[in-house]
């Protein structure tokens, strides 16, 4: 009997998801439509933010969150090398300059330590923000990096790409959600088919802040606003002055204020990732489970280097363990159609950025990733599946 593939991620489409998908499609809308605001009310309830805007993937959010915090030329900011190229490249795009600190080898999350170096040696005050990732699903302590970015007068965006229903415990001993803006400046989501909530494409930036919120709503749709906030004056505005005591607009009226982008996310995705929404509770705890079991068969092995048990608070987008022989084991695997992943390359070690400084070494980074492996993880993996998986694995090393 031929071997069944088992990919690394794999998204879980329902009778359920298909309908509301083809429930508007049976609407007058398919973009900008009623589904865009039922889907960012829904999702900002889930992580515990006051406002939320749906986009077309996550790096449209990057983008727009480093367009509404003012990133430009000669402005630098710090993320990890250990993420997905989206992460600083939104710097890029805005003209910045991306400073990459080392990892914590233990948790892989972006290391405050190396950060606050990276700060304390910035004499021209040159650094304006941190875009720390919340790597694999596990979730970067936010307060603590709240506290470093404020004495240098900083902003935050928190790339919770990797995990959104996960948290971190705060010094009161409070559960702190991904994406609830509690300390961070703005947080972003994506909702690709790998992700905890799919919709195809799709990204999600959640915020406390009122006037950064109005910001992004202006910069998804072209920088134009339409029916509040218009700044020509009456005249200008119709070509004619308006009637004595009429003081509104009329329908048609619209000003384009900024420069902005068409980063719309459509009804049918919106429609399809709150569908998702309903039971992403329901897929962390079946991720969590998966966890715990490949944590429960690999603890102790000695082929196994910088895993441990199941982590609070961790919403395991990704199972990453550190081997000897990762090239050998990842080629074992894929003859077996296990399609194991590798997440990340370190993006100093991209040519993009190696044309940038050719000199940067971090060496937490580049040791992780010359072992990592992320594991098949997603919902509907089966018990049977991830045996198989695991069997695999511990064969190679016992041959």
């Amino acid at each position: 009997m031929t071997q069944k593939v088992i990919p690394y991620g794999k998204q879980n489409i329902t009778e359920e998801d298909l309908q509301s998908v083809v429930e508007v499609l049976h609407h007058d809308f398919l973009t900008q439509g009623p589904e865009i605001a039922k889907f960012e009310t829904a999702f900002a309830e889930y992580v515990g933010a006051q406002y939320a805007v749906a986009l077309a993937n996550g790096t449209a959010a990057l983008h727009l969150c480093a367009l509404a915090l003012g990133v430009q030329e000669g402005q630098k900011v710090i993320t990890t090398p250990i993420t997905f190229a989206a992460s600083g490249n939104c710097v890029k795009y805005c003209g910045g300059e991306l400073l990459f600190a080392d990892i914590d080898p233990e948790t892989y999350l972006i290391d405050i330590e190396s950060v606050r170096r990276l700060l304390e040696a910035d004499v021209n005050n040159e650094i304006k923000g941190i875009i720390p990732v919340d790597f694999a699903g596990r979730s970067v302590d936010m307060e603590a990096f709240r506290k470093l970015a404020s004495k240098h007068n900083c902003w935050i965006i928190e790339d919770a790409c990797h995990a959104p229903g996960g948290h971190f415990v705060n010094s009161e001993s409070k559960k702190v959600p991904t994406g609830s803006g509690q300390y961070a400046d703005l947080a972003i989501f994506s909702f690709h088919p790998v992700k905890h909530i799919a919709a195809g494409e799709g990204g999600m930036i959640t915020t406390n802040n009122q006037d950064l919120y109005e910001k992004l709503l202006q910069l998804r749709t072209h920088g134009i606003v339409k029916g509040h906030g218009y700044q020509n004056s009456v005249a200008e505005a119709v070509g004619e002055q308006f009637e004595e005591g009429n003081t509104e607009y009329p329908a048609w009226y619209m000003e384009m204020q900024s420069l902005g982008y068409n980063y719309r996310l459509t009804d049918f995705q919106a429609a399809l990732g709150h569908s998702q929404l309903k039971r992403a509770d329901a897929g962390l705890a079946r991720r969590r489970e998966i966890a715990q079991k490949y944590a429960d068969a690999f603890t102790n092995e000695s082929f196994i280097h910088g895993q441990s048990g199941v982590v609070e608070g961790h919403a395991y987008h990704l199972y990453v363990i550190e081997v000897d022989d990762r090239l050998g084991l990842y080629n074992h695997l894929r003859a077996l159609k296990i399609f194991a992943q590798i997440h990340y390359i370190p993006m100093h070690k991209m040519p993009y950025y190696k044309s940038i400084n050719a000199n940067w070494s971090f060496p937490n980074a580049e040791r992780y990733y010359s072992r990592c492996l992320s594991l098949p993880m997603f919902p509907t993996l089966s018990d049977e599946d991830q045996q198989f998986v695991i069997d695999s694995i511990k064969e190679y090393y016992a041959s």
